[in-house]
């Protein structure tokens, strides 16, 4: 399989190339040349698979023979150990708890997918690999953990200091090894920037080999695809056809999500849902896409004011504005209206939503109340409450339990450096820390 850069289809790279690089060299993200449709047989045996078997399935319909049969289902069985429960809410609406995994976040299956792909790579090279990632609170820790340890392969982990939570914080300031966190003094949009002028800067490409662990890396968005597969699964039975409501930031769920339906995966309509960062509802409804300042909200991975997947979604749509609106409707919400619906949904419901899966299940609602209630609903749940402990106790006027493996984190050490917003000041950083 080759991969295009989204700035220009003739610049075409193979998957170590896409990989190691994670971003173009003319600065584009990578698509792959072209996702062919899984089988009728694939299908017709979807519900009786297993996790594994139909991830592999998928990988390998994006990877091709670029890595080793073998190989990849090793990749694959490592980054599914854990369960993606499918809970019942209430009728037709439905959590996709993506967060069972080593970090609970969604974002462990693209960052242990990730690791063991580049350290596949990194074996057949002499050279260090240096991941940058820029995150807003999962992406770090994910990636973080998924790379601890592994040889070959050294962190930097930047996020804006204050704009996590602490439980966030701690899963990826206190573990060290081959991890380096930067607090920057700035927003999640200063920290993506700076990784992004890191990619294009001479110097450090001749010094280093770098990549980044962002969801601008193709090799994030490949396993997000997998859960959509298994959902799918087992709601299919309930014969209705069926809808997903993302919550988003950067948005690489909802395209991993686009690449099943690419696929052959017979998904009726996505929601993208997002809270007052809404530079992409603001573009349905208006077909401008204006870029601006993350603003903080209480839902804090998606305080994303420049979403860096925007491009890939408009190339999986041949740039075809009606034809993205039709697959996709926007909302938004405040976070007043997030916290109304955590409070609702555990007085009634008797279940408990972190902010981000709050304003998933506020979008499939206002969907099937607006536009259909004829369809099986699903809403991401893309991390565990207990992450934001304080806001979610706060909300609920409760105290949650703390699950034993972040009860690990919270008692480690943070250990990080300063930093600012100036690009020259984090390059002069990288050119003599490593």
């Amino acid at each position: 399989m080759k991969f295009y850069s989204t700035n220009n289809p003739s610049l075409k790279v193979d998957l170590r190339q896409a990989v190691t690089q994670g971003l173009a060299p003319d600065n584009g993200l990578y698509m792959p040349e072209q996702i062919p449709v899984l089988s009728k047989t694939f299908f017709e045996a979807l519900p009786t698979m297993s996790f594994e078997d139909m991830a592999f399935a998928v990988a390998h319909n994006i990877i091709g023979d670029d890595i080793p049969a073998e190989e990849l289902k090793r990749i694959v069985k490592h980054t599914l150990q854990f369960d993606t429960p499918v809970v019942k809410v209430e009728d037709d609406v439905y959590a996709l708890e993506l967060f069972h995994g080593p970090t609970l976040a969604f974002k462990d299956f693209g960052a242990r997918f990730m690791s063991q792909l580049l350290g596949y790579f990194a074996k057949q090279q002499d050279q260090e690999i240096v991941i940058l990632a820029a995150t807003s609170g999962d992406t770090g820790s994910a990636v973080a953990n998924g790379f601890l340890g592994v040889p070959g392969t050294r962190v930097v982990v930047l996020y804006p200091s204050g704009k996590v939570s602490e439980i966030q914080e701690k899963q990826f300031t206190t573990l060290e090894k081959n991890i380096t966190a930067l607090e920057v003094d700035g927003t999640f949009d200063d920290c993506q920037r700076l990784v992004k002028e890191a990619f294009l800067d001479q110097d450090l490409k001749k010094k280093f080999f770098l990549t980044s662990a962002n969801s601008i890396n193709i090799a994030r968005l490949i396993p997000q695809s997998f859960y959509y597969f298994y959902s799918y699964a087992r709601l299919q039975h309930l014969g209705k056809p069926v809808v997903y409501c993302i919550p988003s930031g950067n948005f690489g769920n909802i395209t991993g999500g686009l690449f099943a339906q690419r696929m052959g995966l017979p998904i009726h309509h996505f929601v993208a849902a997002t809270n007052s960062n809404d530079v992409v509802p603001v573009y349905l409804k208006t077909k401008q896409f204006q870029p601006r300042p993350s603003q903080q909200t209480i839902s804090n991975a998606m305080d994303v004011g420049n979403p860096s997947n925007f491009v890939r979604m408009l190339e999986l749509f041949g740039k075809d504005f009606d034809a993205l609106a039709k697959d996709i409707t926007g909302y938004s919400f405040t976070d007043d209206e997030t916290r109304t619906a955590m409070r609702d949904v555990f007085s009634q419901k008797h279940y408990v939503m972190d902010p981000h899966g709050a304003i998933g299940y506020l979008g499939l609602k206002k969907y099937q109340k607006e536009i259909s209630n004829n369809v099986t609903g699903v809403f991401l749940e893309t991390a565990h409450p207990a992450k934001f402990k304080e806001v979610v106790d706060e909300t609920l006027a409760t105290s949650i339990d703390i699950p034993e493996p972040l009860q690990k984190f919270m008692a480690g050490k943070k250990t990080t450096i300063p930093a600012t917003t100036d690009f020259g000041a984090f390059k002069k950083f990288l050119l003599e820390k490593f």
